[in-house]
């Protein structure tokens, strides 16, 4: 393995992302399947947002969200497999210490943002079920905007505390990454110096970012089971939980790993399972978001096959 230079014990020229080095044999095939999937969560994400915004019947406050979604996804995954890719094919597995901080402040606020985006998401449901005849009132376009622009805000925030923090740490020459990417608990690992404080304040930003929107998201589910069980009609409740179990499915899949990931301590020895449980979060679960959603939901599905005959005609006319 090659090594990156520092030009002194506290400035690091570059880092090594060890990342799936301990499987030589596993290299080539991971390269052709993240590849494979980088391109279907491009296509995927890239067809939820043209959709949403070319079909007429889609322009509602759930797929204005689920439009914001997509491009979270498109971006997060963008921050990431790439360098990847590229680390997979190239036996130094180097990547600059300007690029590892890009990729630290950006997956970081991509991946909070979407934590809050969820919960907004499940508040929207809730009122469309729930609240039914003020839906179109209460959810405004207005409001709709002002609780996407709360995702986003509030994953630049953390991202600016957390990021920064981390790398105001001395690593004293320290550049080899036991990871495919540059993220917080990975880079904390790094230090030589106590990190209880970063430890803290992690942990103190993973209850705020998941375990808060996770409950909420209970809640409102809550809510929303109790309202769907009073309703008399079978087809009426099958109709409900069909539209709700997509977001119910996208909310276990990326809560789920992210949360093994981030409430544990950065000492932990997760290591390489740590690191496949990553790889699911930041790159299969964007890839899947828009099959489940599509697969799931008659409107999408119905919007699709119509944007699709209208490129057809216009293709052999």
């Amino acid at each position: 393995m090659g090594m990156v230079k520092s030009t002194n014990e506290g400035n690091i020229t570059g880092f090594i992302l060890l990342g799936f080095s301990d499987y030589p044999q596993l290299q080539t095939a991971l390269f052709v399947v993240i590849l494979i999937l980088y391109l279907l969560t491009i296509l995927g994400n890239t067809t939820i947002i043209l959709i949403s915004h070319l079909e007429p019947k889609l322009n509602t406050p759930m797929y204005f969200f689920l439009s914001h979604l997509s491009f979270l996804d498109l971006c997060f995954t963008s921050s990431v497999i790439p360098q990847l890719l590229v680390n997979l094919q190239d036996p130094m597995k180097t990547i600059t210490y300007g690029g590892c901080v890009v990729q630290l402040y950006v997956s970081l606020a991509l991946g909070s943002t979407e934590c809050v985006l969820l919960a907004v998401m499940s508040y929207d449901r809730y009122m469309a079920i729930c609240r039914p005849l003020h839906y179109a009132l209460l959810m405004h376009p207005h409001l709709c905007m002002a609780l996407t622009s709360l995702a986003w805000l509030s994953g630049v925030a953390t991202t600016l505390v957390q990021s920064t923090l981390t790398l105001q740490l001395p690593l004293c020459g320290h550049h080899q990454v036991d990871h495919f990417i540059c993220e917080v608990p990975v880079l904390i690992k790094l230090a030589c110096v106590d990190t209880t404080f970063n430890e803290a304040e992690l942990f103190v930003a993973s209850i705020l970012f998941l375990v808060v929107p996770i409950s909420f998201i209970l809640v409102s589910y809550g809510y929303i089971t109790k309202a769907v069980l009073k309703i008399k009609s079978a087809t009426g409740r099958k109709k409900v939980f069909g539209i709700c179990s997509s977001h119910v499915t996208v909310v276990i899949m990326f809560y789920g790993t992210i949360m093994f990931m981030y409430l544990q301590s950065a000492k932990s020895t997760y290591k390489d399972q740590g690191k496949f449980v990553s790889l699911f979060y930041k790159v299969v679960t964007p890839m899947l978001n828009p099959l489940i959603y599509t697969l799931r939901n008659k409107e999408v599905k119905e919007a699709l096959r119509k944007v699709l005959g209208k490129i057809l005609v216009i293709k052999f006319t």
